[in-house]
This record gives structure tokens, sequence and C-alpha cells, in this order.
């Protein structure tokens, strides 16, 4: 079966709502065109979506400058709108980010398809045969900021689980979003997928995203990823359902038995390695018996971070080495920044109590050489992910093998942590009789 795409692939730009007179109408006849594109999805078998994805990576590289030339622009006009340095960097594109995004629909290709899987099943006493079955969500709708690879992430995941998908962009990335819609959408035509399985609300900017948030019956789930300002904006005004994606206030728990170099080590990657993102670790809490703490100190401000310390802190800290006295303001802060919050705690009871307080429920870790706090860590902590002697940028799709993800999902319902192929289906039991009637 073949399909042949829109001549017009939808733009991805702002635009007043004075020149769209009916956007209701507009965001509604996308979300049909999406349903009607769910459901050929749904009936794609895995050979075909994965051809899917690997012509989209393929096409990615072969029109790399094409979405580096539309990138610059979009960074540009951010700079010139004075955008945050991390905003920045979540919107800039390279060639090794282009090529990262191409590996990950690669990997996607090779992962199992989740559709089809039995979850459970059984023959009862009267001769029915039950399973429950792994299906696709439908139609997936997704508002995010400032993040292109987020576009080619979720579209990439969405057609693996047999989805159609409605992305809201925003208009920081207006340009390279534009790009890369139209990449997805022809590469899909190409293989003869619909590549109404890809579409886009930007045209008509914030008041298509609120149509869409409330287009009940039309979109089946809401994924929304960004800041806590976009995600508490879309959970106070959505009708939809929303599978809510928090903010990261990560902490990282040094006891006294951690190993100094370990402890040093996994700091300056949590911190350094790429600080805007929702895992990156924003605050510290030091046993005061620690030995690694000033090593770590030392290791962190001559990496170019910036410390938030409380009076504990404060007095260990080297001699030459500039400091901030830390307030409630910075131990509830997600910095995305070279800022690092640092507090001293005399126990573990100490270190769980601060955490519960401040906490996101995204990741939490600690760094021991005692597996009795190592074990009672795991059990107390109630995040989406905690880590055990290793780095805090791990919580993500692609370093725990998913592929790609969605978002990190810091509820309890459906989904938690990162949100990969799985977690875009929801399930549906198939009965099958021989003319059984019920008593």
């Amino acid at each position: 079966m073949t399909q042949t795409a829109d001549s017009q692939t939808p733009a991805v730009t702002e635009q007043s709502v004075a020149e769209q007179p009916n956007v209701t109408a507009a965001v509604h006849s996308i979300a049909e065109r999406s349903r009607a594109a769910s459901r050929r999805m749904a009936r794609a078998n895995r050979a075909w979506k994965d051809r899917a994805l690997v012509e989209i990576a393929e096409q990615l590289v072969a029109k790399r400058d094409i979405v580096l030339h539309a990138n610059r622009l979009d960074v540009e006009e951010g700079r010139n709108n004075g955008t945050s340095k991390a905003m920045l960097d979540r919107l800039k594109l390279d060639p090794a980010r282009i090529d990262s995004l191409a590996a990950a629909l690669h990997s996607l290709a090779g992962l199992p398809d989740p559709v089809g899987t039995v979850m459970r099943g059984q023959t009862l006493p009267n001769g029915l045969r039950l399973r429950q079955v792994h299906v696709p969500m439908g139609v997936v709708a997704a508002i995010y900021e400032a993040r292109p690879n987020v576009t080619v992430d979720i579209a990439g995941l969405a057609l693996k689980s047999g989805n159609a998908v409605i992305l809201r962009g925003g208009s920081a990335a207006a340009e390279t979003n534009v790009a890369l819609l139209g990449i997805i959408r022809d590469a899909l035509d190409r293989v003869g997928l619909p590549a109404d399985a890809v579409l886009s609300v930007d045209e008509y900017g914030r008041e298509g995203a609120k149509v869409l948030m409330e287009a009940r019956g039309k979109v089946d789930v809401l994924i929304p990823r960004g800041g806590r300002d976009l995600i508490q904006t879309v959970l106070n005004t959505a009708k939809v359902p929303v599978i809510e994606t928090g903010e990261g206030n990560v902490h990282i728990y040094v006891d006294e038995s951690a190993d100094t170099e370990m402890a040093v080590e996994i700091l300056l990657n949590a911190k350094t390695q790429r600080p805007s993102v929702c895992n990156t670790v924003e605050t510290l809490l030091l046993h005061s018996g620690a030995g690694a703490g000033v090593d770590v100190l030392r290791s962190l401000a001559g990496a170019g971070v910036r410390l938030h310390v409380d009076d504990r802190v404060a007095a260990i800290v080297p001699d030459g080495i500039q400091v901030e006295r830390a307030t409630d303001e910075d131990w509830g802060r997600e910095y995305m920044d070279l800022d690092l919050a640092v507090a001293m705690v005399d126990s573990m009871d100490d270190a769980l109590d601060h955490i519960r307080r401040w906490t996101t429920g995204h990741t939490e870790a600690i760094i021991t050489n005692d597996l009795g706090n190592a074990d009672r860590f795991v059990a107390e902590i109630d995040s989406a992910a905690v880590i055990v002697n290793a780095s805090t940028r791990f919580t993500d799709g692609g370093e725990l093998g998913l592929g790609a993800e969605v978002g990190i999902s810091t509820q309890k319902m459906h989904a938690r942590g990162p949100m990969g192929l799985r977690e875009l289906t929801t399930t549906k039991w198939i009965v099958q009789g021989e003319g059984q009637i019920r008593d």
C-alpha cells in the first residue's frame, strides 16, 4: 500500500491568531488526518516501520546541510532575543548531534517491536482463550520547546510503536523543525507509509497548542517536555490525558565510605558533561565524615562549577575557591547550568530527609562502598530512577537501551522514568471462543 505525501508540508512557523480565523477547525482537521494515519500505522509490520526509521536516518545525514542552515537561523534569532545559554545549548544542532539522532533511529530499528507482545494469557475453564497484548496508543501529541532533537526522537518512537504523532515544537526552533518535518514526511512517503503519521500544529502558534491540549477524543495522550512553566501550563490546560514529565532537581549523596576518585569522576560527569539537561546533578550532599569532600569541591570548582554552599561546607572549601551561600531557593532549583548546591549532612537519615523535601522525583544517586547504605538508599528513595555508584547522566532512554526517549516520566501511572517504545503502547484484551455464552 502506498500513499502520496501532501505536496505542502505543514509549516512550523508562528502566525498571529488574526491570520488564522478558525484555528480550532484547522487543528481538529490535523487531528483527523493523524487519526486516519494512525489506523494505517497500527497495521504496519515491524519490517515496514524499520525501513521508515532507516530511511529517515539516511535522509537526515544526506540533508544535514539543510538542517544545519535552518538551525543556525534559529540559534541566531535566539541570541538576538536574549535566550539563555542553557536553552541555546538545547536548541543547537551540529554534525555530531545529527549523527547521534541518525544513530538513535538505527538503534530503534534494531529493537523488538512492542506491538503484539503478549503480557499475559490463559484458557478459562469454559474454554475461552484470553490474551492481553500491547497495541499502539493511536494519536500521540507532544509539546516541547527549543529542542529540535525531540522532533526526531518522538517521531521515531511513535512510528516504531505504531502510532501517529502531532508535534508542537515552539517558535524557538521553527526553522529547524520545518526542515526536520519535511525530511521525516518525505521519508515516510518514500517507503509507502502515511506522511500524515507525523504532523505539526506549530503553524497555529500558542492558540493551536491550546486547541490541541483540549482536543479530547481526538488525541489519545499528550506528553509535555520542557521546563516547569511549560509542564504546569499543559497540566492546568489539557483536557486530554497527559503523561507528566518532570523537571530534574537531581541529588547525589556522597556517604562517608565513598571512594574519592570515584566520587570526583562521577560528580564531574554528572555536572559538567552537559549541564543543560534534566539528568544533570543539581544538589550534592556530603556526609560530614566523607574523606572525598574536599577533593570533590576542588575538582568541581576547577571545572568552572559555581558552588552554592551551606555554612558547614563553606568551612571546608579549599582556599582560593569562591563560593556563594545557599538559600532555600538553591535547594529547590533546577539550574541547568554550571551551578551546584552543596550541603553537609551527618547521616543517611539527614540525606534522605533533604532529598524527600526537595526532590522532583526524577533521579537520585548515592556514591558509597557500603552495601547496606546502597540497599537502604535504593529502598527508601521514591524517584523514577535511583542510581548507585554511577553518573546521573545515565537516566536517558538511549543510554538505557531504549533507543531514544519521549521524556522522563516522574508520575506513577502507566509510565515512569525514561519513556521508550513500550511506554507508547497500551493494552487490549483479546477473547477467543467457540460459541460460549455467559450463564
